[in-house]
């Protein structure tokens, strides 16, 4: 039983049903405010989810057991929300932060020098390639 499975279920279904059903909720007198947001009443919201929710029915009553304040259960479900501004912000997500590339740490190895990069640029220019030489073993700017 994963518990953030069943809470994003309960808050999954408790939107849909607010927004089904909005229209008449919000002439209810069922609103309060908890910690500075407004919201239905807890036992107004788990009355939906228990008719909604069958996963959450099979939890209720462990749940009331182990605490049958219905504030501290909405609490504890993470359904203490503002379902308007939660629609909200479902429907305007917050841009995507692009992803940044991922770039290879900074050599260690030193810069090349002027003298290397003059040679390499003649070797080009003859079109025998910049680490060709006929000496074996050595590249071309070393001393």
């Amino acid at each position: 039983m994963d518990t953030e499975q069943i809470k994003q279920s309960a808050k999954t279904k408790w939107l849909d049903y607010y927004k089904t059903n909005r229209h008449w909720i919000n002439n209810l007198q069922v609103w309060m405010t908890n910690e500075g947001i407004r919201r239905p009443l807890s036992s107004f919201i788990l009355g939906v989810l228990s008719s909604i929710d069958l996963q959450l029915v099979k939890m209720l009553p462990l749940l009331v057991d182990l605490n049958s304040d219905p504030d501290r259960l909405i609490l504890a479900l993470g359904l203490n929300f503002d379902p308007d501004e939660e629609l909200e912000k479902n429907n305007n997500p917050p841009p995507e932060k692009k992803e940044q590339k991922k770039m290879l740490p900074p050599s260690s190895n030193p810069p090349i020098s002027e003298i290397a990069i003059k040679y390499a640029n003649q070797v080009d220019a003859n079109c025998e390639g910049v680490f060709t030489t006929k000496k074996k073993g050595r590249l071309p700017f070393e001393p």
